[in-house]
């Protein structure tokens, strides 16, 4: 595959288990045989399809000739791993998630079935929930959810009561808050039961293969990239690297700091672009759990630089089915009421928790650049407008600033 926007452009890729072909951080290292001071390596997020990610690259890339100072020479990458966009289109192209979670095909396949068919009997929803549990590879979990296996916590929907879990889907993807006086799932099956229930099943299959894809962002993150840039640390040690991701891919950049050797420090910014994971992760303290810290507490200072986390309230993945899924990975009784702060997104609000962040405009970080260290939530609702829109000369101009080569 080859990007055509800019030069000279290498393509990483990894599996879902976050290995790759032989050779990759020499051919990263070459970058800086050619001359290049600076390497700015791009994941996707939510897409699976190699040619779509090789047009997002292509895209994204394009202003960054335009925006490096004199002194800067540029080299690219393009991050390639199997992920799926995230779907709140109105029906899941079951093609793409049979790729990209395989040896699940006839589970996929009767998935599609059932939903097509929307049979009205309870023991079709009891055997919808039994293929999400096999597609997300949690049959074993604990009634209530919890952990599977060390280190692997169950969202309590995959193993909640279908006709509940599937109904409360239903009145989230119509909207509902669970406002005082606003219809609840009960009052509202008149309007066909059945036809609702199924609303809410295609909407936890939804959630499900968001809770495959978080989980393997981590993943590819930690064990793949980590590694990788650890090596070329090694063997191109003045390569100064810029990581950027958008929605999982930010999470999969973000991971990849746990990954990197001790003592490397040639990863001098990391820009996140609508990140889909918490916005406490960095914390070293929980608000609403003091004696716990968010799950990459503390890493933003493995970076030679700032972090910087770009946030947009327009965002309507990251404002309504986040907070959904990220509930329901603890609790499927507190489906309803997005409002809680607790749930949100990083790349809905930014850094939080994290004492010192800085706070800033797209504006301003433009105008004065992000702080040389630590965290930083810049608020780029001005040019995103939603979930997938971060193609903007003024987001490369970001990045740039971070990185100090603009």
């Amino acid at each position: 595959m080859t990007v055509t926007s800019v030069d000279p452009y290498r393509e990483i890729v990894f599996d879902k288990d976050g290995d790759g072909p032989a050779g990759q951080a020499g051919a990263l290292a070459g970058l800086a045989r050619r001359g290049c001071t600076d390497l700015v390596l791009f994941s996707h997020g939510w897409n699976n399809a190699p040619s779509v990610a090789s047009g997002l690259f292509s895209r994204f890339f394009a202003p960054f000739p335009g925006v490096a100072a004199p002194g800067a020479r540029l080299g690219y990458a393009g991050l390639v791993w199997p992920s799926m966009m995230f779907t709140d289109e109105p029906v899941p192209d079951y093609g793409v998630l049979a790729a990209t979670v395989p040896g699940r095909t006839a589970v996929v396949a009767r998935l599609a079935e059932l939903i097509e068919r929307e049979p009205a009997e309870e023991a079709a929803f009891v055997e919808f929930a039994a293929l999400l549990r096999r597609l997300t590879d949690t049959e074993e979990a604990p009634a209530g959810g919890g952990e599977v296996r060390a280190g692997t916590t169950v969202p309590a929907f995959l193993v909640g009561d279908p006709l509940t879990v599937y109904g409360m889907f239903a009145d989230a993807a119509e909207g509902g808050t669970g406002a005082p006086g606003e219809p609840r799932t009960e009052a509202l099956f008149g309007r066909d039961r059945v036809k609702r229930l199924w609303k809410g099943a295609k909407e936890a299959l939804r959630q499900a293969t968001y809770y495959t894809m978080k989980r393997r962002a981590g993943v590819v993150g930690e064990r793949g990239l980590g590694p990788l840039l650890g090596e070329l640390a090694r063997t191109a040690p003045g390569l100064r690297v810029h990581l950027v991701g958008h929605s999982f891919g930010a999470r999969l950049v973000a991971h990849a700091l746990r990954g990197l050797p001790a003592g490397a420090r040639t990863v001098k910014s990391v820009t996140l672009l609508q990140g889909a994971f918490s916005h406490y992760a960095f914390a070293a303290r929980l608000p609403h759990e003091p004696g716990h810290g968010g799950a990459l507490r503390d890493l933003q200072k493995r970076i030679d630089g700032p972090l910087v986390a770009c946030h947009s309230h327009r965002d309507t993945a990251l404002r309504v089915f986040y907070p959904l899924a990220s509930r329901l990975a603890r609790d499927d009784e507190s489906l309803l009421g997005r409002d809680n702060p607790r749930w949100w997104a990083i790349g809905y609000d930014g850094v939080q928790a994290v004492p010192g962040t800085a706070a800033l405009t797209l504006e301003a970080a433009l105008r004065d650049g992000p702080p040389a260290s630590g965290c930083v939530s810049v608020d780029g609702a001005r040019v995103v407008s939603e979930h997938s829109d971060i193609c903007h000369e003024e987001l490369a101009r970001l990045v740039a600033r971070a990185g100090r080569f603009g």
